[in-house]
């Protein structure tokens, strides 16, 4: 252990055991090796790592070994470093194959145009000695949308006449937001229910993670509409309605026994979209805007203000 990060951690995080004190990176390219007690440098600024992220899907916990939750000395702030991953994979929507790849550069644009704006997380780029790109993000304390929607424990159609409402416009929000993000020619290129968080105390609806990007010429936001498509889903059924999941909840198999492949997701072939079919309560209106995420559709948004343009009215039609 050198003197200087000695020397860092007596003045600044007098508390940390100096046994579990690592080393000083002024490198952050073999991202593997940074861990626990280290200290990332970068533009005269110290971080010292706590742990790795942990992303939690499926009820799967995978490492982000490329994210840091970190103590930044100078302020004793708590912050996330993410640091240069790149990597490539291929999704299908219908029968279209789209390459998406992360961007670090991408989410550095995107935090610069959305400075200031609390629709979306917070953070500032800098670049180490070997110009690898660092971006330094604000924590926002809260949970995700899917755990805050999990944490609800009633039953769909009280869930749906209480609580939907207010959630619905909150959403509406966050769809305006993603459309400020188009206007300026970016999108978020990876729009998921985890990727939306509650801000504690204000609950207001804030935009995570965007360093995905993808190549889809016939419409470069295809995917974002998409992944909103995907959330209005979740959110209206009170989680994903797969065949498995509405089992568990009380359905017999003869419920669903009118259920068609055209009534599920044209992205995810396993939810069900046509909620109208198992919630008749649900009004036809907001079901038809379900349906432009269907496999039986051949009417698809091309923009997030169309999406708005039939979902704003449902908020009155809800609260009639």
């Amino acid at each position: 252990m050198s003197q200087d990060i000695r020397n860092l951690v007596k003045q600044y995080y007098p508390n940390f055991p100096i046994r579990y004190c690592g080393k000083i990176y002024h490198d952050t390219t073999e991202f593997m090796n940074i861990g626990y007690g280290d200290i990332i440098c970068v533009n005269g600024l110290h971080y010292m790592v706590l742990r790795d992220e942990v992303e939690r899907r499926f009820g799967i916990e995978d490492p982000k070994f490329w994210v840091k939750r970190c103590k930044h000395l100078e302020t004793g702030e708590r912050k996330i470093v993410k640091l240069v991953f790149y990597e490539k994979f291929r999704m299908k929507l219908g029968e279209v194959e789209i390459l998406c790849h992360r961007s670090p550069g991408k989410e550095s644009r995107i935090l610069d145009l959305v400075r200031g704006d609390m629709r979306f997380m917070q953070g500032v780029s800098y670049y180490d000695e070997k110009n690898n790109n660092v971006r330094v993000l604000d924590l926002i304390r809260g949970k995700s949308l899917d755990i805050v929607i999990h944490n609800i424990e009633e039953d769909h159609e009280t869930y749906f006449r209480k609580h939907f409402p207010e959630i619905l416009e909150k959403f509406i929000g966050a769809c305006e937001a993603i459309g400020f993000m188009h206007s300026h020619g970016e999108k978020h290129g990876d729009i998921r229910r985890d990727h939306i968080w509650v801000e504690s105390g204000t609950q207001k609806y804030r935009w995570i993670d965007f360093d995905y990007s993808f190549d889809f010429y016939e419409n470069p936001f295809a995917l974002d509409l998409f992944g909103l498509g995907g959330i209005l889903a979740f959110i209206t059924g009170k989680g994903d309605c797969t065949v498995g999941y509405l089992l568990e909840r009380g359905f017999m198999k003869e419920d669903l026994a009118g259920l068609t492949e055209d009534d599920f997701s044209i992205v995810f072939h396993h939810r069900l979209v046509n909620l109208r079919k198992i919630y008749p309560y649900i009004p036809e209106k907001l079901n038809n805007i379900l349906l432009h995420f269907s496999r039986g559709t051949d009417v698809f948004y091309d923009t997030v203000d169309e999406i708005l343009g039939d979902l704003k009215p449902c908020l009155d039609f809800l609260d009639s």
